[in-house]
């Protein structure tokens, strides 16, 4: 089975043109693969996430920009070439659970204000044939394994002036969630890696790139799962609204979200379904509570797919809040999940990846839980016979 197409007649039906109608209900075979190439961009803002706090580099990428992919293995087969040109780095003005932002233990910590919070990528030249135009995609990460979050965090709103404007007054103001905004939109002097705030970083590496490729066919595709998912909404919305993805002529913004809770309210609702380039799919896992939060005031956007990895024959049964949240279940249960209760991989991907950073696989299957590690955990000896802790590679143009 072909899991890398030629999307080049496609991409525009695929990223939502037609808000995916016909392709949901039964699941077609394109988009199933599409989606996936989405989940990896999310998973690979975990994989690469340094959550050590042992660490002076904790909150940091481990691997540089170059060669990002290859170390992350999604290269080999894969005609879809794509090359990270910008990381991106958050902090917050307001107190959010340390799940979100980690800090490192050491006194030569790299930064004590903010972290990693995903990539901007483009899709190289050889790839563009296939892709059928010149794909920039933004990756955002969400919250590094405890889900305490949703007990922890406080669900206040607040207006999105910084999205809106503020021509908005009264009751039909849109807002959104107070605390995934602050992360969005928050600087801070005192950080060498926030004198703006990861929105204003997306702005300006999207606006540097629609430069470059201005005589191409463009596209700009936002991910991000759980959390991330939150910020990729802001995100996509906050492009469009302010014309972002508009240089000679205006492009298709596509949010595609994994396991993403309510960002908004019924008016923050109303104003990401009236922009003309702008697509959202949201894809949920059925029993992922984290789809429910917050409870009461918040609306959910764009389009629902529902996938149910409960009737995995590969997971072990019934399965637990983790195996139903993480990004490899749901990349699993597009591969796989008919409908009606029905369960077949027709996509492939390979299921040793769903217990990368897990133990979720039935026994057996013989994959070791969690087998995704650093080698050594990042100990590296020197000639001296000395063990010193190198788990971070230093971009050449930093």
């Amino acid at each position: 089975m072909n899991n890398y197409p030629d999307i080049s007649n496609i991409w525009k039906t695929l990223s939502g043109e037609n808000n995916w109608e016909g392709l949901l209900k039964p699941l077609d075979i394109d988009l199933r693969r599409f989606l996936i190439r989405y989940g990896e961009f999310c998973q690979t803002t975990y994989d690469t996430f340094n959550s050590s706090k042992y660490s002076k580099y904790a909150g940091t990428s481990i691997f540089s920009k170059k060669d990002f992919f290859s170390k992350m293995g999604l290269t080999k087969g894969n005609p879809y070439k794509y090359r990270v040109t910008k990381f991106i780095y958050a902090t917050s003005g307001i107190n959010v659970p340390e799940e979100f932002i980690i800090k490192s233990l050491s006194r030569e910590a790299w930064c004590k204000e903010s972290n990693f919070i995903g990539y901007v990528a483009v899709a190289e030249d050889e790839s563009v044939a296939v892709l059928g135009r010149r794909e920039i995609v933004v990756a955002w990460r969400g919250s590094i394994q405890s889900l305490e979050w949703l007990n922890d965090f406080q669900f206040s709103k607040v207006p999105a002036h910084d999205i809106f404007g503020d021509p908005h007054h009264g009751d039909d103001q849109p807002q959104v969630h107070q605390g995934w905004y602050s992360i969005y939109t928050s600087d801070d002097p005192k950080s060498p890696f926030n004198k703006t705030s990861a929105r204003m970083q997306v702005f300006a590496e999207i606006k540097n790139l629609m430069e470059q490729y201005k005589n191409e066919d463009i596209s700009i595709t936002i991910t991000g799962h759980s959390m991330g998912a939150t910020l990729a909404t802001l995100n996509a919305v906050d492009i469009v609204a302010n014309n972002v993805n508009n240089t000679s002529k205006s492009c298709l913004v596509t949010a595609i979200l994994y396991a993403s809770p309510q960002v908004g309210d019924y008016n923050f609702k109303k104003m990401c379904s009236k922009y003309d380039n702008l697509r959202i799919l949201r894809i949920c896992n059925f029993l992922d509570v984290v789809l429910l939060y917050p409870l009461i005031g918040y609306k959910h956007v764009g389009q629902e797919l529902t996938v149910k990895t409960i009737m995995s024959p590969y997971l072990k049964f019934p399965g637990n809040f983790w195996s139903w949240h993480n990004v490899e279940a749901y990349m699993h249960g597009i591969a796989g999940y008919q409908g009606d209760g029905e369960f077949e991989l027709v996509v492939h991907r390979d299921i040793a990846l769903i217990n990368k950073h897990w133990d979720h696989l039935r026994p057996e299957y013989l994959i070791p839980p969690g087998w995704w590690n650093l080698k050594n955990k990042g100990m590296i000896q020197h000639l001296d016979g000395s063990w010193r802790l190198e788990d971070h590679e230093i971009d050449e143009d930093k």
